[in-house]
């Protein structure tokens, strides 16, 4: 296999996605830090399209889209597979993925920014969804079983960016109290040694929420 760079953020989900992914396989590769606020050329050049992080470079030729990518790691270097090897139970690890990045992540983010009526309405559309996506766990550790695989990587949105926006934002979306399965899985994920190597300093996190939250007139808590 050929030399692999990655451009990503540190504040992205998706970028993170990526470095676990690598990580799990023992891949090495060397990595660029974008400003997502001053893109480099290089980025813009290697996605056109959609101009974001993250993308991986693989002998120079680009992939873009974290799910995409992570499909490629698997395929790529097969030893320590993180998508499962039953045909049926992939599919559905792809399909939960994209739930989350199609359906669930951009109803959280309408709650986040959005006040009144509006706000009250996607709660409660997240809160069913989420009770949906809980089902899934079905009392196991992870989403594949034992071991962290391919949704749950995809999934660590819920357990990192998630809880630091509600802390900012002062809005609870995942109650333990509604959630029990989500929380005990999201609890298991962060002790996870490639998740803890890989994920951002929540203290940093929140600063840059409260930085970047206020800038776009969004209303955060300012407590301590």
């Amino acid at each position: 296999m050929g030399k692999v760079k990655v451009f990503g953020a540190w504040v992205s989900p998706f970028s993170m996605r990526v470095k676990v992914a690598l990580q799990m396989k023992g891949v090495e590769y060397d990595y660029v830090e974008e400003d997502l606020l001053n893109k480099s050329e290089d980025l813009l050049n290697y996605n056109p399209i959609h101009n974001k992080v993250p993308v991986m470079l693989i002998d120079g030729k680009p992939i873009a889209e974290s799910l995409v990518i992570m499909d490629y790691i698997d395929e790529a270097w097969t030893h320590n597979p993180i998508l499962p090897s039953d045909p049926y139970e992939r599919a559905r690890a792809r399909f939960w993925a994209k739930f989350i990045d199609d359906t669930l992540f951009p109803q959280l983010i309408v709650v986040f920014m959005s006040h009144g009526e509006e706000s009250e309405k996607a709660t409660k559309e997240v809160d069913e969804l989420l009770t949906i996506f809980e089902k899934e766990l079905n009392g196991k550790k992870f989403f594949g079983g034992d071991n962290i695989g391919f949704l749950d990587i995809v999934a660590s949105i819920l357990a990192i960016w998630i809880p630091c926006s509600q802390v900012v934002i002062g809005k609870e979306l995942i109650a333990r109290a509604k959630h029990p399965w989500v929380y005990t899985w999201a609890d298991h994920l962060l002790q996870c040694t490639v998740i803890k190597q890989n994920m951002p300093d929540q203290h940093k996190l929140e600063a840059y929420y409260q930085a970047r939250f206020a800038s776009m007139n969004i209303k955060v808590d300012q407590s301590e």
